[in-house]
């Protein structure tokens, strides 16, 4: 679930992008709504509510979550300070990037991989598929990020579809790729009773 709720302010970002660029009034002043501008504000604001409200939920934010808020505020500041779509165009790829980085250093730094830390209290693996499957979270982030970056900088008008809809689908579908192969590595736990009524 936490994984989609970094989804919530990138929806909102899309929907504002895709309105029409116009002039609205409020409290006297005149600005632009809808466009990528607009949208990156809209990015900044909601991403401060939902973290903000996970935080005052949680007592804390994954460190995940505090690497994504830090990149939207700084990455969409830049974005609005200096009128330059490019800053938030990168956001994506650095954020997988640091991931990725996070997600290999800790197969030779701690006692465990994150995936294993994530995850372990759940599932209970062997520690050479908790390795492997850490790695495949490595490559997922190079590829997100990888993918990103070049559709950001190559198709320019499709981009802000494919950082909404393409991620999900990239997630979505490694989630299941995920979950077929638990499922071959899972035993089940033996029957205390062992099946005496």
């Amino acid at each position: 679930m936490k994984q989609f709720i970094d989804f919530i302010p990138l929806i909102l970002f899309f929907i504002v992008f895709k309105i029409a660029p116009r002039s609205v009034e409020l409290f006297g002043y005149s600005f632009t709504f809808g466009g990528i501008y607009s949208a990156t504000a809209v990015l900044i604001i909601v991403s401060i509510i939902v973290y903000g409200a996970l935080f005052i939920k949680q007592k804390r934010l994954d460190n995940g979550q505090i690497i994504t808020l830090v990149a939207c505020l700084l990455l969409g500041t830049l974005t609005l300070v200096f009128h330059s779509e490019t800053f938030i165009k990168l956001k994506a790829p650095i954020v997988n990037g640091l991931f990725a980085l996070a997600f290999l250093g800790s197969q030779f730094i701690g006692k465990e991989p994150i995936v294993q830390r994530l995850m372990g209290k759940a599932i209970n693996l062997p520690d050479s598929i908790w390795r492997k499957l850490n790695i495949a979270w490595v490559i997922f982030f190079i590829i997100c990020g990888g993918a990103n970056l070049f559709v950001a900088f190559t198709f320019d008008k499709i981009w802000v579809d494919f950082k909404v809809f393409g991620s999900l689908a990239m997630t979505i579908i490694f989630m299941i790729g995920q979950a077929i192969y638990l499922s071959k590595h899972i035993k089940e736990e033996p029957s205390s009773n062992n099946g005496e009524k």
